[in-house]
């Protein structure tokens, strides 16, 4: 039997042509790799998506995601991928008053990061630490403080007492009551819903809870009120026309037209939802817009700068912008807290329909309608009497000393009905002392107070009002009080017991004695009313974190 052998030409020619091959089939998969990512779909509009354009909208998922879209919200409980959530932010320390004098923030009354921790706990996993953001965990809560009467649209309420996780300490805790409105003298909505439609949003949790909050919203406008539509997928498209609020028949319909698909052109959608909103602009009206997504930006202007950018420089005319966030998978917490920060907004996440409720039932008046901007808080101590301070929480609303009274930094906004807390964990002397400061750390111009030896420190608040652009100023005093934690108000322990479970997730060094035994004998001796059991489901959600860590 003759054999027949390749001699070398042969073997090299047909080695030159595998190769050649394997050359061409990659080259085939990397353009289409290409295409995939860089392929827009056409504009959303109200018309529903033909067959094809829902296979590609199911084959734009998988390129996301790697599956197809989920037919339940368990697919979207995974945890967040590590490389999408934001870095742990190191809690404050304690700082001298010595060297630090002065203590100054802006205000903040986002609330999203509770809402998405409880999401996490209720699905089993304790949350991302850098998600955690104490003052929103604190802020989620109302607290009763007494309403306003003199000419500022807040009141300023204090109280001192021991501190529940280090006695040797004391806890200062100010609170802010925002003004209420009156419903027969609210200002007409300008209203532009900004949502997201990628194929992200293809989820029990995401999409169809936004339609239901929305509703809810658009039930409490009124005749003088208009809402428009814009989203966005590859590119940016008006689905609706700015509507009257009456006519919510056609503002429904068009939320139920709403298809998905694509990959997620933010950037655009903000210009046109901007862009809208000024046709309709409402001269000292309410003209704001409601961004709803996953976060999930990666087309176009998705970067944080460029962002921050665009919406700062759109501030100033007079349109605001609230963020909702939805899901998790590829949320991206940080541009969603850029966002409503410097686009004098607030951001919430929507993790049921509850929350939902919260937000654009029972709070709309102070999710839509501020009653003071740019609040910025500075606290100037008295150093005869307190040695060191912490402010807990507040770490990425820290403001330099010569901000507070400069009119062009931007700070937080309160809502109309809107309570504001802060805490700070001061150690004191032993014995009054004279303490010399350091005056490099004190503002040209600055009046430092008189203290006597029973006051702790100054409080001084600084706000615009919403059509303003000079801050008016207040402050109050605090005087020194050594009474035990289980002699202060509900306010107060209730507060301290959420900055304490804040901290017991963040595995913070400053949690001192703090446990999630003791966070539950802190709430549960301050519920108080709590008609809408909010305080019920905190208590609710720390037996389950504990559970968790037993596991």
């Amino acid at each position: 039997m003759k054999t027949n052998y390749l001699t070398p030409l042969q073997w090299g020619k047909r080695t030159l042509m595998a190769f050649s091959l394997l050359l061409a089939l990659y080259a085939c998969n990397s353009n289409h790799e290409k295409t995939s990512e860089t392929s827009d779909t056409p504009p959303p509009n109200n018309v529903a998506a033909t067959k094809t354009n829902k296979k590609r909208n199911i084959r734009d998922y998988k390129d996301q995601r790697g599956a197809a879209p989920p037919t339940s919200s368990l697919a979207e409980d995974a945890p967040p991928p590590k490389n999408l959530e934001k870095k742990p932010v190191n809690d404050n320390t304690f700082l001298s008053v010595k060297t630090a004098p002065l203590s100054t923030f802006s205000i903040d009354v986002d609330n999203a990061s509770y809402s998405r921790a409880r999401k996490s706990i209720n699905n089993g996993q304790l949350p991302n630490v850098g998600s955690v953001r104490v003052e929103e965990f604190i802020n989620y809560f109302k607290y009763q403080y007494k309403q306003p009467k003199g000419k500022h649209p807040f009141s300023v309420n204090t109280e001192v007492a021991k501190c529940p996780w280090n006695p040797k300490n004391h806890l200062v805790h100010i609170g802010l009551q925002g003004k209420r409105l009156d419903n027969r003298k609210l200002k007409p909505s300008n209203l532009v819903f900004l949502i997201d439609v990628s194929g992200s949003m293809n989820a029990p949790d995401k999409l169809p809870l936004l339609r239901k909050a929305f509703k809810m919203l658009v039930n409490n406008l009124g005749e003088e009120d208009r809402v428009a539509i814009v989203a966005y997928a590859g590119n940016a498209g008006l689905v609706l026309p700015a509507t009257q609020g009456t006519d919510k028949q056609k503002i429904m319909e068009a939320l139920d037209r709403l298809q998905l698909g694509g990959s997620t052109a933010g950037g655009a959608g903000i210009k046109l939802a901007y862009k809208i909103a000024k046709q309709n602009f409402i001269k000292e009206g309410n003209n704001r817009i409601i961004l709803a997504t996953d976060g999930d930006f990666n087309v176009g202007a998705s970067s944080d700068q460029a962002m921050q950018s665009l919406i700062e420089e759109k501030r100033k005319e007079g349109v605001f912008i609230t963020v909702l966030g939805l899901g998790m998978g590829n949320y991206r917490d940080s541009k969603m807290e850029i966002i409503a920060d410097k686009g004098n907004g607030n951001y919430y996440y929507l993790d049921n329909l509850n929350e939902a409720y919260k937000v654009f039932g029972k709070d709309l008046k102070g999710t839509l309608f501020t009653i003071a901007k740019d609040v910025k808080i500075q606290v100037e101590f008295n150093p005869s009497i307190v040695k060191s301070y912490r402010l807990i929480g507040y770490e990425n609303r820290l403001l330099a000393n010569r901000d507070f009274r400069d009119d062009t930094k931007d700070a937080g906004e309160i809502g109309a009905g809107h309570t504001v807390t802060a805490l700070y964990e001061v150690t004191l002397h032993s014995n009054p002392q004279t303490v010399a400061v350091d005056q490099d750390q004190i503002p040209a111009n600055f009046q430092a107070t008189q203290f006597n030896n029973q006051q702790l420190m100054n409080v001084r608040l600084r706000y615009k009002k919403p059509e303003g652009n000079t801050g008016i100023e207040t402050n109050q005093i605090i005087t020194t009080n050594h009474q035990s934690v289980d002699e202060t108000s509900n306010n107060f322990r209730f507060s301290a017991a959420v900055a304490s479970f804040g901290m017991l997730l963040k595995n913070s060094q400053h949690k001192g004695s703090s446990t999630f035994q003791t966070v539950l004998t802190l709430a549960k001796g301050a519920k108080g009313k709590d008609k809408n059991q909010y305080r019920v489901e905190f208590i609710d959600l720390v037996q389950k974190a504990s559970q968790i860590t037993t596991q």
